[in-house]
């Protein structure tokens, strides 16, 4: 391989001195290109294009539809490797609106062994952005475009949607300033803006946020810190997690006690589940604590307190999200303004793929708004 990082930023430099000019410019490629590269509503289709326009700069022999290794071909080629070892760091890099992980381990993906042909389509939301990933594939296997100009132009769409969140992000962020102890919103209008957040689309990453907020904004306080999160889509068995949150008394590595949140009516095995986590875990766990956005069943909770002995001491709970915050905010109602400038910072630190743009966008529009009520109110 050449050196394909220093490629990328030239090709990144040179979009962004041009990004009102477009190299391919056939129009029915070109529209496929900027659907791909805008397509918000699944961002797998950008990067398979990147990888598989990528690789094909840097091996003109190989056949863009082949990115997998499997398919045994002479023009195969490993797509999943150019994506993780040059793109990852790339994206992150220059701030762009992509998945921070590879497109081949998506589920549309994932199993994917055959060429990347029109016939084999796989099914996925939207469907369009399928289409014309794979279309854009067979544009350059068939030389209808190069694979320079389509990767130039991607670049180009790119850049312009990082600058338009970015001004936005900037414009919003300006209207808000840090709460701040006494200053701060009410407790019960800070609860009514996780709670209309929460009501967003793809908004399951948030509950796991809003916890964690809730233990930066009064660890000094109750002597238990947080410990860094783990990727929304990492899984606890490849973490070594026992939940989605684990909590430590300050100057002490033991997890005492452990969240784990479900955005869905939470069941008897979920329950069980928890027990063999605690008790393969091997930690010393007091709580294990399980966040729901949904209804709790009854015997669902007299399940869990009925594991205390089972699990020789370790308390299991199912607890309502919106009502532990407004709980929290009230008990620690001189640190709610911490509070909801921890669930900021959380919320805009968050990875695209874990909390869209769109989300990050709503909770500053929210809270823009209720500053403006509070501010309104105290004239």
């Amino acid at each position: 391989m050449a050196d394909l990082s220093r490629l990328l930023d030239e090709m990144f430099a040179e979009a962004e001195r041009s990004l009102n000019e477009r190299s391919i410019s056939k129009a029915d490629i070109s529209s496929r290109i900027e659907f791909v590269a805008n397509c918000l509503a699944n961002r797998a289709g950008v990067r398979l294009i990147m990888s598989c326009m990528l690789a094909k700069i840097d091996n003109p022999s190989v056949d863009p539809r082949e990115p997998i290794t499997e398919i045994g071909s002479r023009k195969c080629f490993p797509g999943r490797s150019y994506d993780e070892q040059f793109l990852t760091d790339f994206i992150t890099k220059y701030k762009l609106s992509c998945n921070n992980t590879t497109a081949y381990l998506t589920p549309a993906f994932r199993n994917f062994t055959k060429p990347f042909l029109l016939d084999s389509v796989p099914r996925g939301r939207p469907q369009q952005l399928y289409v014309d990933a794979f279309r854009l594939l067979e544009d350059v296997a068939k030389r209808r475009a190069d694979a320079r100009g389509v990767l130039l132009d991607t670049l180009r769409h790119l850049i312009v949607m990082r600058n338009e969140q970015l001004q936005r992000m900037e414009s919003l962020l300006g209207s808000i300033h840090k709460s701040g102890g006494t200053l701060a919103p009410s407790s019960e209008a800070i609860a009514n803006l996780v709670r209309q957040h929460l009501s967003c689309k793809n908004s399951a990453r948030l509950p796991v946020l809003g916890i964690a907020a809730a233990y930066q904004a009064v660890s000094k306080v109750i002597g238990e810190k947080a410990l860094p999160l783990h990727g929304h889509n990492s899984a606890d068995v490849q973490t070594g997690a026992s939940g989605d949150i684990e909590v430590c008394l300050v100057n002490d590595d033991n997890v005492a006690t452990v969240y784990e949140m479900k955005k869905k009516a939470v069941i008897r095995n979920d329950i069980d589940h928890a027990v063999n986590k605690i008790v393969s875990s091997g930690a010393n766990i007091d709580n294990y604590i399980i966040i729901t956005t949904d209804a709790i069943a009854e015997d669902v909770a007299e399940h869990a307190r009925s594991m205390y002995d089972a699990t020789d001491g370790t308390e299991i709970v199912v607890m309502d999200y919106l009502g532990f915050v407004k709980h929290f905010l009230h008990f620690f109602h001189r640190y709610r303004g911490e509070f909801l400038d921890a669930y900021q910072a959380l919320v805009l630190a968050e990875p695209a793929s874990a909390v869209p743009q769109s989300l990050k966008e709503a909770f500053l529009a929210l809270r823009s708004a209720l500053q403006s009520d509070e501010e309104a109110l105290a004239q």
